[in-house]
């Protein structure tokens, strides 16, 4: 049997000669070629070239543009031709390399037995199609009467080879064609496993393929709408449901051929699964929307710091407001660490105390079990330690050199507990009025989780104990916390709101504070603020509101039930949130929503347009609006 050519064509000699070991088994004639322009110089001279091989990655010209004057040649219209890529390969190249004319696609490091058996099977097809033309040429000369029937089965063979070619090796990729006169499908693997359809029995139709499409991207993607558009070539993303109900995302491109007439007679392409990079693309705009959420969530916190504290010096409101940020930036820390899905509370102990450890070495005993926080208790219990540590730096065992101070805390089934006992210190004694600090303590503690803050006000040093439901009830109705005692605020200049009773839902404690503060300052009546989907449900089913303003995400959980309920009792509210307008569900289109951070006039100006002309509010409300507008 005479030796066929293969053609090996790498600017590089090393992989050259890897290529020819490991193909010399197949006994061809190897020809080499380190770089295009001497490529072509051989195919021009050398006869009966049966496979090309060409690097995709070459310097001057690339491999897809020297495919590209290969198959210009007549010579070589139906040379075998398989890319070697180094790189990773997008699912556009590989349909461009078809395009061109590829048959098929090798990965570096190539594997010596895949590489030879694919040469093998384009060298085999080389021969058994030049037995053929013999073959046919005899029986030409035998039988003429047989002459169409041979060149049916000729071109029959081709588009067969030509739609297995474009689909080997994709394991998320199947070819496809369509007689447009009788629309007669026909697949190869690759669509039966996309579509997720059995071969033995579903028999792929026009109308079977488009009733599985998703009915959203049925019309655009539909036979009748790319024919309609007059293209020789097509692309189309789409969704499919399989039988079994999972959807999936696809990628079609085609080609459209027509008669000299200009009649389309049929369509070939392929079709890929991409439903693995939308779902990735669908994460990362996940991703970008909590990530502007928390930021957002963070700016609003400390904002809120910056406008409830309160010190007789700037020197002293920069150093209070500081540590507050620096126990929420340690608590970030932990939590980024653990991609936000908790921090270990033990951990929150030790960044707390780190600053005392490091000045009382041996005066600061902490102890308990390992207990891992939700983000937003991390966050609220870290802020009231620190609120604790300063406090005890300033009148407790930290303000002398005999005080210790002993941390614990322990699980007791569904509830965390965690004292703080201060011995050696001066003598204390219950305040008349809390200040910020244990009012944030307190505030964080029970109005944000539900839980239960005790100061005991010894002689010896403060104790106190923070008890935290670990898993509240689902769906309980909770009663709304204890009222604290927040900062006086300074009075307000207008009261444009007096008299108008409003609901606040707000799941971060200094941000509560501050919407509360705030209102009170326009003279609203405020109910709440609650932290939780339950509470704020709770209430919205039992009271009456005037007005709400809620935010979006509490805990984690959207305050979708709790606008659903005011929408039903005609209550006008407003969201405040980090969230993108965007990200709102559309039926809640037509309620204002202000970004977080909040400012005061945005507020003042967005409630009075929302109680717009409410009959039973008072004409004060009615009367600011009108002057402001």
């Amino acid at each position: 049997m005479d030796k066929v050519n293969i053609l090996l064509i790498d600017d590089q000699p090393a992989k050259l000669l890897s290529y020819e070991v490991i193909l010399a088994e197949l006994g061809e004639n190897l020809i080499k070629a380190t770089s295009p322009h001497e490529a072509l110089g051989i195919l021009l001279k050398t006869e009966d070239i049966a496979v090309v091989l060409i690097d995709v990655v070459m310097p001057q010209l690339d491999g897809f543009q020297l495919a590209s004057m290969i198959r210009e040649h007549p010579r070589f219209q139906r040379l075998a031709i398989i890319f070697v890529s180094a790189i990773q390969v997008a699912a556009s190249d590989f349909l461009r390399g078809y395009q061109i004319g590829a048959v098929d696609y090798v990965q570096v490091p190539v594997v010596p037995e895949v590489l030879r058996a694919k040469v093998r099977v384009f060298v085999d097809l080389y021969r058994k199609t030049r037995e053929l033309e013999a073959l046919n040429a005899e029986l030409e000369a035998r039988v003429a009467a047989r002459t169409a029937e041979l060149e049916a089965q000729t071109e029959r063979l081709r588009q067969s080879e030509d739609r297995r070619s474009i689909a080997l090796s994709a394991g998320d990729m199947g070819s496809w064609e369509v007689d447009l006169a009788t629309g007669r499908i026909e697949w190869d693997d690759g669509p039966y496993r996309i579509f997720g359809v059995d071969p033995a029995s579903f028999v792929p139709t026009v109308e079977r393929v488009e009733a599985m499409m998703h009915p959203d991207d049925r019309e655009k993607s539909a036979l009748a709408s790319i024919l309609a558009s007059s293209q020789a070539r097509f692309q189309t993303e789409f969704r499919i449901v399989r039988p079994s109900g999972e959807l999936r995302w696809c990628y079609g491109a085609g080609i459209i051929l027509s008669d000299p007439a200009g009649k389309a007679l049929r369509m070939t392409g392929v079709t890929v699964d991409i439903t693995e990079r939308k779902r990735a693309e669908e994460r990362q705009a996940l991703l970008a929307r909590e990530v502007d959420h928390r930021a957002k969530n963070t700016l609003a916190v400390v904002l809120s710091m910056l406008r409830l504290t309160r010190a007789p010096t700037i020197e002293s409101f920069v150093s209070i407001v500081e540590g507050r940020v620096h126990a929420l930036a340690a608590t970030h820390n932990l939590l980024s660490a653990t991609r936000w899905e908790g921090a270990d509370l033990g951990r929150i102990v030790d960044e707390e105390m780190a600053p005392y450890h490091a000045t009382h070495r041996r005066r600061v005993h902490t102890s308990g079990p390992r207990v891992i926080l939700l983000p937003a208790t991390a966050q609220a219990v870290a802020l009231a330690l620190h609120e604790l540590a300063t406090n005890a730096a300033k009148y407790g065992a930290f303000s002398t050199d005999t005080g210790t101070l002993g941390v614990t805390w322990r699980t007791d089934g569904d509830t965390m507990q965690l004292d703080w006992v201060e011995s050696g210190g001066p003598p204390t004694e219950e305040p008349a009025r809390l200040g910020l600090g244990l009012t944030i303590v307190r505030s964080s503690i029970e109005a944000q989780f539900r839980g239960a803050v005790i100061y005991d006000w010894r002689p010896d040093g403060l104790r106190c104990r923070l008890t935290i439901p670990v898993a509240p009830a689902a769906g309980a109705a909770a009663q709304p916390a204890a009222p604290t005692q927040p900062a006086q605020a300074k009075a307000a200049d207008k009261r444009v709101l007096a008299g108008v009773r409003l609901m606040v839902v707000e799941d971060e404690m200094l941000v509560g504070m501050l919407l509360k503060r705030t209102l009170e300052g326009f003279g609203a009546v405020v109910v709440g603020p609650y932290a939780r989907l339950a509470e704020g449900l709770a209430a919205a089913r039992s009271e009456r509101f005037d007005g709400a303003v809620l935010d979006l995400n509490l805990a984690g959980e959207l305050a979708n039930p709790i606008a659903d309920q005011l929408l039903a009792h005609s209550v006008p509210f407003l969201f405040i949130t980090g969230f993108q307008r965007e990200s709102i569900d559309r039926r809640y289109a037509s309620v204002p929503v202000l970004q977080k951070p909040i400012d005061a006039t945005a507020l003042e100006r967005g409630l009075l347009a929302l109680l717009h002309d409410r009959p039973a509010l008072p004409a004060v409300v009615n009367d600011a609006r009108r002057s402001l507008s």
